[in-house]
């Protein structure tokens, strides 16, 4: 199945999505409360969705770093299934502005767990979050 491919512009300088994507105090303030987070290669991170249900445990590893430019890890829910997709986050500056780019590969992996995994809630979810999260956080 094809990945699911999200882009935003984002109208402020690549050092400063950087910035909110790789420092866990800025990262809870648009997308998860991630303790555990630390931009090194290998780094396994954990979270939960936000709100008080708790229901689904994320982990990722960190899989590849370009500094203002690439973010890879891999996304899983240990709890629910052994299968392994890979997130990669895009920067590529404009100036002074910013496009995102967010490819979700391997999605297909989760359809057994139903509707909550299946590719239309994860780009609905990835829509949310990078085109109403980030991008009001950081052009506020």
């Amino acid at each position: 199945m094809n990945p699911i491919i999200v882009e935003y512009r984002i109208n402020v300088p690549v050092q400063r999505v950087w910035k909110a994507l790789t420092d866990k105090n800025e990262m809870k303030e648009w997308y998860f409360d991630i303790s555990d987070f630390d931009v090194k290669p290998g780094q396994i991170f954990n979270f939960y969705e936000p709100g008080e249900a708790k229901q689904y445990h994320h982990q990722a590893e960190i899989i590849e770093i370009i500094p203002q430019h690439i973010l890879k890890h891999s996304w899983m829910y240990p709890e629910f299934s052994k299968s392994k997709t890979i997130v990669t986050w895009e920067l590529i500056s404009e100036g002074n502005e910013t496009l995102v780019r967010l490819t979700h590969e391997g999605v297909d992996q989760f359809k057994e767990l139903g509707e909550n995994f299946s590719n239309e809630s994860f780009t609905k979810g990835w829509n949310e979050i990078i085109g109403q999260s980030l991008k009001l956080y950081l052009e506020k």
